[in-house]
């Protein structure tokens, strides 16, 4: 490995997901569980050992052995890659676009207010 992407950019937020604003109107205690349950992996990931994490990942990666998974785990660990919540921060969000900009998947740049809710990590996090 030359070089780490996510160490070298910051936060690229990942682990994020869209719904319509009616589904969420409709459906709020659906999208806080789901986003309670993202946090649960958050806590997990931050709260064990990269030997820990790769043991109870390894059933994902079939084809890949305990060693290789451990040292990934550990490389990711390492370098801080996962924030201790899921709040979507501006920062994290104006990245994420220039990615995409620079990638020619986006013409435009979204208002961060207009399209990111945060209440629901927020209430995660607690």
């Amino acid at each position: 490995m030359v070089a780490s992407l996510g160490e070298a950019s910051g936060f690229v937020p990942y682990t994020a997901y869209c719904a319509k604003s009616s589904y969420m109107e409709e459906h709020p205690d659906l999208i806080q569980a789901f986003t309670n349950a993202l946090q649960k992996g958050m806590d997990y990931v931050n709260s064990h050992t990269p030997e820990e994490i790769a043991k109870v990942i390894q059933p994902q990666f079939e084809e890949t052995d305990l060693d290789t998974i451990t040292t990934i785990v550990a490389r990711y660990y390492d370098q801080k890659t996962w924030k201790e919540n899921l709040i979507f921060e501006e920062d994290s969000f104006l990245l994420l676009q220039d990615i995409l900009m620079e990638a020619g998947e986006l013409e435009n740049y979204v208002p961060y207010e207009e399209l990111v809710t945060t209440e629901y990590a927020e209430a995660a996090a607690q």
